[in-house]
């Protein structure tokens, strides 16, 4: 047995109130889909699990003044069936479909896959291409932090443990010509990535690139923007040598940040075959 108590507050104050007092000692459930695994391992040594999943605070998908506001317990289902989601973040919405299995994604959240910090969250470079930012609450108020800084690194949240994420502000994507997210996994379903990226693209009217957004997963301790990639585009007209050369810059970059291990003899022509087949039909 599990020596570990549950609370399930009624609201985002008492939740707040309960993370003052015992914080420290205390997990945020948000869909709980790694807590049976966790507390098998011994990873969580906790003496609380805090069940924030079902705070109405924490919930829906909608345009605001800020931007594309979705709230951190959404589902993956109910991102999945977002017709906002597909106009606005088309990218986060097709990441949504080849998340785990269904039965998971009824449950999973966005907010409890971001804060999980595992490098091959799927979630993780769509919100990154739409630079968004992370509500977060405590007793004192909210501040907004970037997505890429809520990891400090793999599996290491850099979140106080007073704090928790209420929302995700995104920048919609307006008139983009091209959003796509791709991965690879050992199998097609109930999958951990092993590769995984997200792009959005908008060319002029001479079909030269004037914007581009591109980030990749699981591949790096952080999962980040390239920004590297993202200038070699801009200006060009897409072309499937441009695109093989870009593949080759990103892989180049992402050994910049890791070093070549052994994997490198599998991940480096499996970033630039995926790069290029998810860009391919710009060309």
């Amino acid at each position: 047995m599990f020596d570990i108590g549950y609370t399930r507050p009624e609201s985002l104050d008492e939740a707040l109130d309960f993370l003052v007092e015992k914080g420290k000692e205390t997990a945020l459930l948000a869909g709980g889909t790694d807590i049976v695994v966790d507390l098998k391992s011994g990873d969580l040594q906790k003496k609380h699990l805090l069940d924030v999943s079902r705070l109405k605070e924490l919930k829906g998908i909608e345009m605001t003044d800020e931007g594309l506001s979705v709230g951190a317990a959404v589902t993956l289902s109910e991102i999945c069936s977002s017709e906002t989601l597909a106009r606005y973040a088309p990218a986060l919405k097709k990441c949504a479909y080849t998340f785990a299995g269904k039965q998971i994604r009824n449950v999973a959240t966005i907010g409890g896959n971001v804060a999980h910090c595992s490098p091959c969250g799927d979630t993780v470079p769509p919100l990154v291409i739409h630079e968004a930012e992370a509500v977060l609450a405590n007793k004192n108020g909210q501040r907004k932090a970037p997505v890429e800084q809520i990891a400090s690194g793999p599996y290491t949240c850099s979140l106080p443990t007073e704090e928790i994420i209420v929302r995700f502000i995104l920048k919609p994507a307006h008139d983009m010509d091209f959003a796509d997210f791709r991965k690879i996994g050992r199998r097609k379903e109930l999958a951990i990535s092993r590769i995984s990226m997200a792009a959005m693209l908008r060319r002029d009217p001479d079909g030269r690139v004037a914007f581009m957004r591109f980030s990749l997963g699981s591949c790096t301790p952080i999962i980040q923007r390239f920004e590297e990639v993202e200038a070699h585009f801009m200006g060009k007209t897409p072309t499937e040598p441009l695109l093989w050369e870009a593949g080759k810059m990103l892989t180049d970059h992402m050994f910049a940040i890791t070093g070549r291990r052994s994997s490198a003899v599998y991940k480096e022509p499996a970033i630039q075959g995926l790069f290029v087949r998810m860009l391919h039909p710009l060309v």
